[in-house]
Formats: C-alpha cells, sequence, structure tokens
C-alpha cells in the first residue's frame, strides 16, 4: 500500500505501524525481539527499529507517538543508521496506549493541521 501519512505508537517491546491514506488504512505490529522490556541490547533495538523503518519504506510524513524514550531513541538511531526515514519523522508526541484506530484518528487530526500550515498562503 503506497501512503502519504504514517503514525507510530511504540515503546520498547512493540510497535504499531499505521499508514493512511484518505480511503486506506493499514495496521501492522512488530515486536522486539529482547526478552527484556527496557534494557534490550543494542542489537536487538537495531533489529527492532530496522523492522519499523522497513515498515515504514514508502511512507512520506511519520508521527511518532508513545509512552517514554523509544520514539526519540529510534529517532535518534534513524538519523544515524537510516536518514531518509529520518527525514520523513515530522513530530514525536507522549500518548498512552490507544485503539489502532484511534490513533489513526488522532494522525488524521495531526495531519489534517500540519498539511495546512504546509500549503503555501493563499492555498487552504
Amino acid at each position: 500500500m503506497s501512503t502519504f501519512h504514517s503514525v507510530v505508537w511504540m515503546d520498547h517491546s512493540e510497535a504499531h505501524v499505521v499508514m493512511f491514506d484518505r480511503e486506506h488504512v493499514e495496521a501492522q505490529r512488530i515486536k522486539s525481539r529482547s526478552h527484556h522490556k527496557h534494557e534490550g541490547k543494542a542489537s536487538d533495538s537495531g533489529a527492532f527499529y530496522q523492522d519499523i523503518a522497513k515498515a515504514l519504506k514508502g511512507v512520506h510524513e511519520v508521527l511518532l507517538t508513545g509512552p517514554g524514550l523509544a520514539r526519540q531513541d529510534f529517532h535518534a538511531w534513524c538519523n544515524a543508521q537510516q536518514p531518509a526515514t529520518g527525514q520523513c519523522i515530522v513530530d514525536s508526541i507522549a500518548t498512552d496506549h490507544p485503539s489502532d484506530a484511534q490513533l489513526a484518528a488522532l494522525a488524521r487530526q495531526y495531519f489534517k493541521k500540519f498539511d495546512a500550515m504546509a500549503l503555501p498562503p493563499g492555498k487552504i
């Protein structure tokens, strides 16, 4: 599915990647390979982040969400290891654990405002 926007809810143990366009929503769950909730090995985190980046391939704008530091860690990893994905990350906001439908609704609202700000003056 070729989409323009994606929202990723993540912590250190799993990620929910929701990609969408005007008519479609596609969700994918990615589990960390680490058995330790907050103290995974760097290689385990790298493999987890690689799986997330792979799921985001072709998406133009990504909103990161989640309760802790995993989203900042992922963004830093992307900037160092997958710069093309890092450049697509437009924001990172703290959230609890919404359902995939709530996550898609949150992202649609966010990107509606984001898209309006990105338009040249007089084009809204």
